[in-house]
């Protein structure tokens, strides 16, 4: 792998974009991580704090982080997840889930776009979520995802002649810290959910990273658009 390729990953903290980084550090990259706080026990990542929510931070970063040279890869992993169920909703979580779901997405690829197309290669890769195909209590969440879903066609389409390839990456449950304090471990409703799993557990977020590193892949760039399920197979039969 050629570590003069830089790839930034968002919401590089912990979980599923912490994974992601240390994934692609061990496959040769150049990281850059972005996130509120530091990541710990995570080496080898360039990291820079910053909160994604704030327009002029977020474009600030982006700008300084663009001129430094440019970016052979994004993933737009940060997000936002509101829980309610339909009666609930508040519009202030749903302006909330926009800006961190689909804003930040558009701030990322925009302030990034232009060195892929100087370098005539690049591959965007957004975290979506299984989520988008209806979950009960997430419609903000799901809506969104769903929207970065259609967003993620639509810059395929745009970027392909260009040598850029875009696909989305749709996670299932996975075990991370957010899941566990949503779902905390024994509670029935926990139980419920992972029985509901076919492979029988919950995914890891080592496997959303292999997902990620094989669309980043130079070798990838005859894939565009997709979107990627990793979710122990509760996709099957839900669309």
């Amino acid at each position: 792998m050629d570590r003069n390729r830089k790839v930034l990953v968002t919401g590089a903290s912990r979980g599923i974009g912490k994974a992601i980084c240390a994934r692609l550090r061990d496959d040769g990259y150049q990281v850059v991580g972005l996130a509120r706080t530091p990541p710990a026990g995570l080496d080898g990542v360039a990291f820079h704090a910053v909160d994604l929510s704030d327009r002029a931070a977020a474009e600030a970063a982006l700008g300084a982080l663009a001129a430094d040279g440019a970016f052979y890869g994004l993933v737009n992993n940060v997000g936002a997840v509101p829980l309610a169920a339909l009666g609930e909703i508040e519009e202030a979580d749903l302006m909330q889930a926009v800006t961190m779901n689909l804003a930040t997405a558009i701030h990322c690829a925009q302030a990034l776009l232009p060195g892929m197309r100087a370098a005539g290669i690049g591959r965007i890769v957004n975290i979506a979520s299984r989520a988008a195909l209806g979950k009960a209590g997430r419609s903000v969440y799901s809506a969104t995802k769903a929207g970065l879903i259609g967003m993620t066609r639509t810059w395929a389409l745009e970027t392909a002649a260009q040598g850029i390839t875009v696909n989305a990456v749709a996670p299932g449950p996975i075990d991370t810290e957010f899941f566990r304090e949503a779902n905390p471990p024994g509670a029935e409703s926990t139980r419920r959910l992972e029985a509901s799993i076919p492979v029988g557990r919950l995914g890891r977020p080592d496997e959303v990273a292999h997902a990620t590193a094989y669309l980043l892949d130079a070798r990838a760039g005859f894939v565009t658009g997709q979107t990627h399920y990793v979710c122990g197979g509760m996709t099957i039969g839900a669309a």
